[in-house]
C-alpha cells in the first residue's frame, strides 16, 4: 500500500472507536497545552523585562561616586563626590568603545510652581542633549535643548507626561513657564510617556534641564562630600573648573580621613551615564572607562576605585536568566504530562494490536509484508499524537490569552514552541508506538488467522 492508503486505513481504524481514541490523546493534549502556555507566558515575561530595561537604555552604564569615609564610618556609595565634568569629557574623548557619555546632576526635593499649582516631582535631573538618546527617550511635543543652551546655562527644561497632567492640567505646556526654587524655566519639550519601570516607579514624573543650569542655578557648586557640602554661586562658565595649580586629588595622608574634613577643592557632578557602541561592547567599555578613571584619579594599584559602575546589561542578563530558569522548570513539569500521555498511547496501541490480530493475519496472508504492518501501526500512533498536538496547541494558546486577559500577565506567541510541539507530538507517536507496531509486524500469519 502507498503511504496515503496506509494513512486512510489508519484513520478508519481509529474512527471505529472515536471515544477511546479521544481519551487516548488526552494526555498528549494536556502536555502540549501546558508546554505552549508556559512558553508563551515565559516569552512574554522575558520580552517585558527586556523592554523595561530598554526604556532605561539597553547599553547604558551608570557611574556613581564611591563611598566617603569619616572617622572610620562608611557613608555609602555616592557620598565621595569623586566625579568631575572633565571625567565625562575624557571618557568621550579617549574611550573607543563608548558611544557617548553625559554628566548628570540631581536636583531632587524641590517644588515646582506653575500658576496656582504646586507640585514636587519624583526626579529633577540635569544632563546633556545626548541623555535622551542613551535613555531611549523620544520627544512627544516641542524640542530638546541644545549643547549651546547647556554651555549658556539656559533656563529651559523638558517635562514628562506626569508633570503635564499634575502641573499644567493636561494642557500643552510648550513655551509656558514653571518655577523651581527661585529660578523660572521655560518648557520647550514634552517627553513621550514611558509609564512605570520594572520597580514600579513612574518614569514620566521627571523634569530634565541642562546640567550646568541645574548645578549653578539650583544646587550650587557643591564640593567636598555629600554630607559636608559648600555651595557657592557661579557667575561665569570659568567657575565650573578649578584654577591651575589646585590639586584636585591631593596625596592622602594617614590621618586625613579620620581627623580632617575634606577641604572643598573642585565642583562635582553626581553621576556619569554612558552608552556602549553596541551590546557586545559593554564589558569592554566598562573596562576602558574604569582604567581611564583610575588613571585620572591617580589611584594606586592597591587602592579601591573611588567610583561605582552599574551595568544595566548585566541586570538584564540576570533578570532574563531568572525568567528562563523558571520557564524551563515549568516546562519540565509539563513534559511529564507528555510522557504519561505517551505511555497511554502505547497501552492503547497494544490493546489495538490484540483486538486486530485476525486482521493482521489476513493482511499478511494476502501479501502484506512485516514492514507494511509496522508502518500502519506507527502511522496510527503518529496520527493520534498529531491530533492531540494540534488540539493542545489551540488549547494552550487559548489558555495564554485567558491569562493575559484576566491576570494581565504579558504573553507572546512563540512560533518556535508551536513547531517544537508538532515535532514532539510526532516523536512521542513514533517512540511509544514503535513497540506495539513491531509486535504486530512479528505476528505469524497462520497463528494470527487462528486467533479468536
Amino acid at each position: 500500500m502507498s503511504i496515503l492508503g496506509t494513512i486512510a486505513v489508519a484513520f478508519k481504524a481509529l474512527m471505529r472507536n472515536p471515544t477511546r481514541a479521544m481519551l487516548t490523546t488526552l494526555g498528549i493534549v494536556i502536555g502540549i497545552a501546558a508546554v505552549i502556555t508556559m512558553m508563551e507566558i515565559g516569552t512574554g515575561s522575558s520580552n517585558s523585562i527586556r523592554e523595561s530595561i530598554e526604556k532605561m537604555g539597553a547599553n547604558s552604564v551608570l557611574i556613581i561616586p564611591g563611598a566617603f569615609r569619616q572617622s572610620g564610618v562608611n557613608k555609602g556609595s555616592g557620598t565621595q563626590m569623586s566625579l568631575t565634568p572633565e571625567d565625562c569629557e575624557a571618557i568621550n574623548r579617549e574611550c573607543e568603545d563608548v558611544g557617548v557619555a553625559v554628566p548628570i546632576v540631581n536636583a531632587n526635593g524641590y517644588q515646582v510652581i506653575a500658576g496656582n499649582q504646586n507640585y514636587m516631582p519624583a526626579r529633577i535631573q540635569g544632563s546633556a542633549p545626548a541623555f535622551l538618546e542613551i535613555r531611549n527617550w523620544e520627544i512627544d511635543e516641542g524640542r530638546r535643548f541644545t549643547e549651546r543652551e547647556v554651555q549658556s546655562r539656559a533656563r529651559v527644561c523638558l517635562v514628562g507626561s506626569t508633570i503635564v497632567r499634575e502641573v499644567f492640567g493636561g494642557i500643552s505646556p510648550i513655551d509656558n513657564q514653571l518655577r523651581i526654587k527661585d529660578t523660572t524655566f521655560t518648557v520647550i519639550g514634552v517627553l513621550k510617556s514611558k509609564g512605570a519601570n520594572m520597580m514600579g516607579a513612574d518614569e514620566d514624573d521627571v523634569i530634565i534641564l541642562p546640567w550646568t543650569t541645574a548645578r549653578l542655578r539650583l544646587t550650587g557648586l557643591k564640593t567636598g562630600d555629600a554630607t559636608n557640602t559648600t555651595s557657592t554661586a557661579a557667575t561665569s562658565p570659568s567657575d565650573l573648573y578649578p584654577g591651575e595649580g589646585v590639586a584636585i586629588y591631593p596625596e592622602p595622608v594617614e590621618t586625613m580621613e579620620d581627623d580632617t574634613l575634606h577641604v572643598p577643592k573642585f565642583i562635582h557632578i553626581d553621576q556619569i551615564l554612558f552608552m556602549a557602541v553596541s551590546p557586545d561592547k559593554v564589558n569592554d567599555a566598562v573596562d576602558s572607562v574604569t582604567n581611564l578613571l583610575r588613571e585620572r584619579h591617580r589611584l594606586k594599584p592597591d587602592q579601591d576605585n573611588d567610583f561605582r559602575i552599574r551595568n544595566s546589561a548585566e541586570f538584564m542578563k540576570m533578570l532574563t536568566g531568572t525568567s528562563t530558569i523558571m520557564t524551563n522548570l515549568l516546562l519540565g513539569v509539563a513534559l511529564i504530562s507528555l510522557i504519561v500521555g505517551g505511555v497511554g498511547i502505547m497501552n492503547i496501541m497494544l490493546v489495538s494490536v490484540t483486538e486486530r490480530t485476525r486482521e493482521i493475519g489476513l493482511r499478511m496472508a494476502v501479501g502484506a509484508r512485516s514492514k507494511d504492518i509496522l508502518q500502519q501501526f506507527l502511522i496510527e500512533s503518529m496520527v493520534l499524537c498529531l491530533i492531540g498536538g494540534v488540539v493542545g496547541i489551540l488549547l494552550g494558546h487559548g489558555a495564554a490569552l485567558v491569562v493575559n486577559a484576566y491576570l494581565k500577565w504579558p504573553v507572546e506567541s512563540s512560533p518556535e514552541a508551536v513547531f517544537a510541539a508538532v515535532v514532539v507530538s510526532a516523536g512521542v507517536g513514533i517512540i511509544f508506538g514503535f513497540y506495539p507496531a513491531w509486535k504486530a509486524s512479528r505476528l505469524d500469519p497462520i497463528e494470527a488467522l487462528r486467533y479468536e
